[in-house]
């Protein structure tokens, strides 16, 4: 019986939870290992930094955000009308769920029994989903309302004991939730939630220890979901399952990982062709067809133009990118910073995300 848990996946399938989260052999804070791959990295991203002049960068903190190490505030999600979401972890390392209205208005919040808060996604209407851990180490999923509201749930077949539970994801316009469940081995399962509370239980043909859906970008308004599945190998592939169930699956290079689908079917991840910690970028076209556009390159959100958010690593640090359906690159970097971390970018061709100061804490941004 192959196992695992939430807080193995939540460590290791996400680049939205921290900085420089890349990781497949349990090491994260990527290192750029030698001269060489460093010019290489260097020449494919030099392009078009000048173009970031061009562009505003409003920083934000939300009240409460802790100010040492490893906390402070994260851009997680945005969406057209420029409302974000995200989280921020206090003074005593626990996290919590807000929402930045257009207008810089930040609402935060906790589901009832959460002792750390993870909103995940949000929908155009500013409907909301995500997880929560409660006292005893069990993930359960939420979902909230424009107006406040916050009803929890949990998959049927959820594991309760400490490390399993519930994920939700990702929310699309038509109120569908997609996320996994740990049941009571450790074993990882999809699943789509529909509006009314209906479960559709799914698991990826070769999933061994799991199968988990992208986060932010998972589920697009017609029903896909992304992510990847763990086969018995320990192997991460990509896949999408269409809204009635038939699943495609693709892996660009071992240990790869998916990030985000939008509408029109386009896909973007990234992945390493062997365990040494260095990703790629790359796109998937709906034909199946994928691209590899970028060496050190994390990329994390597609929007529906096809415009591609993500992070490159040059030998400064970590620098924040957008890529257009052409090929052209436009740096992000804030002013200050030690790190940029792109987390989504909207059909307006807005981008938040984080960026980490000199002394390790994070605050949230958004460009435009």
């Amino acid at each position: 019986m192959f196992r695992t848990s939430l807080t193995w996946v939540r460590s290791h399938c996400s680049p939205r939870r921290g900085a420089s989260c890349f990781s497949t052999n349990g090491r994260s804070n990527l290192k750029i290992r030698t001269s060489i791959l460093t010019c290489l990295c260097c020449v494919a991203w030099a392009a078009s930094a000048q173009d970031q002049a061009k562009h505003t960068i409003t920083k934000f903190d939300v009240p409460g955000a802790g100010t040492g190490s490893g906390q402070g505030t994260l851009g997680i999600g945005i969406v057209k009308n420029g409302a974000i979401m995200g989280r921020y972890i206090d003074s005593t390392n626990v996290a919590h769920g807000y929402l930045r209205s257009p207008t810089g208005t930040i609402t935060t919040f906790d589901p009832t029994g959460s002792v750390n808060t993870f909103p995940s996604g949000m929908n155009a209407a500013e409907e909301m989903t995500g997880y929560y851990l409660d006292s005893e180490g069990v993930y359960h999923g939420f979902q909230r309302t424009p107006t406040g509201t916050i009803t929890s749930f949990d998959a049927p077949g959820a594991g309760t004991s400490s490390g399993q539970g519930t994920i939700a994801e990702d929310i699309n316009t038509r109120g569908e939730v997609a996320g996994y469940y740990a049941d009571s081995y450790g074993v990882l399962h999809g699943f789509l939630r529909s509006p009314i509370g209906h479960y559709t239980k799914f698991d990826a043909p070769g999933a061994a220890v799991g199968t988990v859906p992208a986060g932010f970008d998972a589920l697009s308004d017609n029903g896909v979901v992304t992510g990847i599945y763990i086969d018995s190998f320990g192997i991460n592939h990509g896949f999408l399952r269409t809204l009635h169930g038939p699943f495609e699956e693709f892996t660009p290079g071992n240990f790869s990982q998916v990030t985000g689908i939008n509408t029109s079917g386009y896909a973007v991840g990234y992945f390493s062709i062997a365990n040494n910690g260095i990703p790629d970028c790359y796109f998937r076209t709906p034909n199946g067809a994928i691209k590899d556009f970028g060496v050190f390159c994390v990329a994390v959100s597609i929007n529906a133009g096809g415009d591609i958010a993500g992070t490159y690593y040059d030998s400064t640090g970590a620098q924040g990118f957008v890529r257009s359906p052409k090929g052209i690159r436009i740096t992000i970097t804030v002013p200050g910073a030690a790190g940029t971390f792109p987390s989504s970018n909207n059909d307006s061709d807005a981008v938040t995300g984080f960026y980490v100061d000199s002394s390790g804490v994070q605050h949230g941004f958004l460009w435009e």
